[in-house]
């Protein structure tokens, strides 16, 4: 073998050693800037002013230092899920009466939907806040998404019909995410064009950043994962100290860790 091919060759070598140390190794960290203990059920998570968000009991609170609110409606069953995008209208989802409710930042009743008395038939299998006065709603009944306007009380159908059930869900103002049975994540748009994002890793807990970017929750550690043009993916662990956790959330490079007995919360800057 001549001397220039063993030149390549290590160099190839080198560069393939390299590119498995450093995809092996490389983690997300950052420092714990604050931990507490809490006696909560369910951590929902922090909104833009600071508020915590969490249900004990089936009441539904929040809290910042010495200021402390809750809800409770005993009538409509166990919260199924609650969304606090919108501090000022925050969604409380009860499935198994096919309603929510909408409440202001002190907590007080805005409005209660009962999904069942619309003149469209309706058996909401997904809510979560919308833009302008509208709620997104995936209705079970024919497997489409919609946007339901709840001053209007009025529904409209804006996607085709699903072809697989829902596994996972979420949304912000403009976008219906979810991923279905076989793991594939799709977009929804407030005109009910729908994107494949690709499929996803076998997950336990999942929160979507953005279309090319998520966390996952597998094995009890965390991963971030981003998706570039040519949809090739990267996985990075994000390093925390916690062995056994319940939730996670991440908001302004707060990535929140909910435990049995405390909230711990670390500065992670998402690359």
């Amino acid at each position: 073998m001549s001397k220039t091919m063993r030149r390549i060759l290590l160099c190839v070598f080198i560069v393939c050693w390299s590119s498995s140390f450093w995809g092996q190794n490389q983690k997300i960290s950052g420092p714990v800037i604050s931990k507490f203990a809490h006696n909560a059920d369910q951590f929902i998570g922090y909104d833009s002013f600071g508020y915590l968000y969490q249900i004990k009991n089936n009441i539904f609170s929040k809290t910042k230092g010495n200021e402390f609110f809750e809800y409770k409606n005993i009538s409509l069953g166990n919260i199924t899920r609650a969304d606090i995008q919108n501090p000022l209208k925050i969604v409380l989802f009860y499935e198994d009466f096919n309603s929510a409710v909408l409440l202001d930042n002190q907590l007080n009743k805005m409005t209660e939907i009962n999904f069942s008395q619309n003149p469209v038939p309706i058996a909401a299998g997904a809510v979560g806040m919308s833009t302008q006065n509208q709620l997104w709603v995936y209705n079970t009944l024919n497997q489409q998404i919609g946007l339901f306007d709840y001053l209007k009380n009025e529904y409209k159908t804006v996607s085709i019909p699903l072809t697989e059930s829902i596994k996972y869900y979420q949304t912000d103002f403009n976008s219906f995410y979810w991923i279905d049975k076989k793991n594939n994540l799709f977009l929804c748009n407030i005109f009910g064009k729908i994107s494949s994002l690709g499929n996803v890793p076998e997950f336990e807990k999942i929160e979507i950043i953005d279309p090319q970017k998520y966390i996952f929750k597998k094995d009890n550690s965390l991963y971030f994962r981003s998706i570039n043009k040519t949809n090739t993916s990267t996985d990075l662990e994000i390093e925390i100290l916690e062995k056994s956790f319940d939730k996670f959330c991440y908001k302004d490079q707060i990535l929140s860790i909910f435990t049995t007995k405390e909230i711990v919360n670390y500065k992670i800057v998402i690359p």
